[in-house]
């Protein structure tokens, strides 16, 4: 299985963080790339890219201002598999990178991503009160993947907010 490397560059716009890869992108190479997940869709509907990308284009992300992270490298077929300790390294991992890069928002794909980022427990949709990393707004989104029992509709109104923040910046 290929290792998924980030695609992140200094003071993107937006740094897109998911729990880890699917096996399916294991095997590509390429972030979002099993057919069921909706990442590259919801990008799109939302406003956030003037087409619909497709995962092999994953590395050009970063022309249009937008990086692409996990906090946990391992491919897995399900986010429960993913060890304590692989979160705690991956929590480590992520927050040097955000510091390195600096970002001017940090999009955590899933609130379970954003639980074991910051270790706070309740919070909801959208931009967060306290970011962990002064300077980086930290914006929580739903999960892309198909598993997701919401509405496409109700994540693109979501995603769309985001897209509403960076144009104001």
């Amino acid at each position: 299985m290929k290792t998924i490397g980030d695609h992140l560059d200094k003071n993107l716009d937006i740094v897109f963080i998911g729990f880890n890869p699917s096996i399916r992108s294991g095997e590509t190479g390429h972030h979002y790339a099993n057919p069921n997940n909706r990442f590259w869709k919801i990008l799109y509907e939302a406003g956030l890219t003037s087409r619909k990308y497709e995962a092999v284009e994953d590395a050009s992300i970063v022309n249009i201002g937008y990086g692409l992270t996990n906090i946990v490298a391992r491919p897995t077929k399900a986010a429960d598999e993913i060890t304590k300790e692989e979160y705690r390294v991956g929590r480590e991992s992520l927050k040097s990178k955000l510091e390195y890069y600096r970002p001017k928002i940090a999009c955590f794909v899933g609130k379970g991503v954003y639980q074991e980022y910051s270790g706070k427990r309740k919070m909801d949709w959208g931009v967060q009160e306290e970011p962990v990393i002064k300077g980086i707004v930290d914006f929580v989104a739903p999960s892309s993947s198909g598993l997701v029992r919401m509405k496409l509709e109700e994540i693109v109104q979501i995603y769309h907010q985001l897209a509403d923040i960076k144009n104001k910046n």
